[in-house]
């Protein structure tokens, strides 16, 4: 896994084409529904160390285009957690209220506690990709100096990049462990999903026309996440692009990798009784066992 690993890491140079969407002839969905079934349990074990040492937060963020397998990830990979280690915020259209505020405020006030994980279900990325994309929605932000889209300084997504990096290096540096996960979905595999959505009562529900219009744009959201990809992709906060053509491979490659990067911070380990609990402890079971 750690070879594979480093193939799904993303760095500045990354290139959209170079990372494939299916990687189901290296391991059989099969075999990841079972690992996964393992892996997730051992998660939530390592969450409830870190709940008891309290001094790192995890940070999840998950993007991907429309049926990309989120919302189903996440209830497969923290199904074992505790209700209490484990908060899902979901980033839509910004209220009225969010807009009253920079972008970045709505997702600084969803961060997870320490010794809790937090899992956004699309990120503050949505404010360089689907604005990247539309731009025309940057308006509702009532930003200085800027009344129409003519109005965007030529630096103005460069500065976004800058603005994002600072703040995942601030929370990094304050005790909160970022994984950044793209799932990689092929058009065609998209396709199928949005079939199905129609095809089935219990989903199609999901389904909006406005899934068709944004389709059309699917090279424009490509070249939007290559960039922001590359310009935010760090070793404090890194990229990885998981293949998502599979849902089940998807979801074990996810939590194999936060596994195993956690798995790194030896320091988190259940804290030790004060000493003066630790001498006393015998005299503590004998009075709880000589009640009636």
């Amino acid at each position: 896994m750690s070879g594979l690993k480093r193939q799904l890491k993303a760095d500045s140079k990354f290139k959209m084409e170079n990372y494939p969407t299916d990687i189901s002839d290296s391991i059989t969905p099969e075999d990841a529904k079972k690992e996964l079934k393992r892996l997730r349990k051992e998660l939530a074990q390592l969450q409830d160390v870190m709940y008891a040492h309290d001094r790192y937060s995890v940070l999840i963020c998950l993007q991907g285009m429309d049926t990309a397998g989120k919302d189903s990830l996440i209830r497969e990979v923290f199904e074992k957690f505790n209700a209490r280690g484990v908060i899902v915020s979901s980033f839509k259209t910004p209220s009225s209220k969010e807009l009253q505020h920079d972008y970045l405020w709505r997702h600084v006030i969803a961060l997870p506690e320490k010794g809790k994980f937090g899992v956004f279900n699309r990120t503050h990325y949505e404010n360089v990709l689907v604005t990247r994309v539309h731009p025309e929605y940057l308006l509702r932000e009532n930003l200085p100096e800027i009344k129409t889209t003519e109005d965007l300084p030529k630096d103005f997504w460069r500065k976004r990049y800058e603005q994002i990096n600072n703040f995942e290096e601030h929370i990094s540096a304050n005790g909160t462990i970022i994984f950044k996960f793209y799932l990689h979905l092929s058009k065609g595999e998209q396709r199928k999903r949005l079939l199905r959505r129609l095809e089935k009562e219990d989903h199609n529900w999901k389904f909006s026309p406005g899934d068709l219009e944004e389709r059309k744009l699917w090279d424009k959201y490509m070249e939007s996440y290559q960039e922001a990809i590359q310009h935010t992709s760090k070793s404090n906060a890194p990229w990885y692009i998981i293949p998502a053509d599979n849902k089940e491979i998807s979801r074990y490659l996810v939590v194999k990798t936060v596994l195993e990067e956690l798995k790194k911070y030896k320091d988190i380990q259940y804290p030790e009784l004060p000493e003066d609990i630790e001498k006393h402890i015998h005299i503590y079971k004998k009075q709880l066992e000589s009640e009636k």
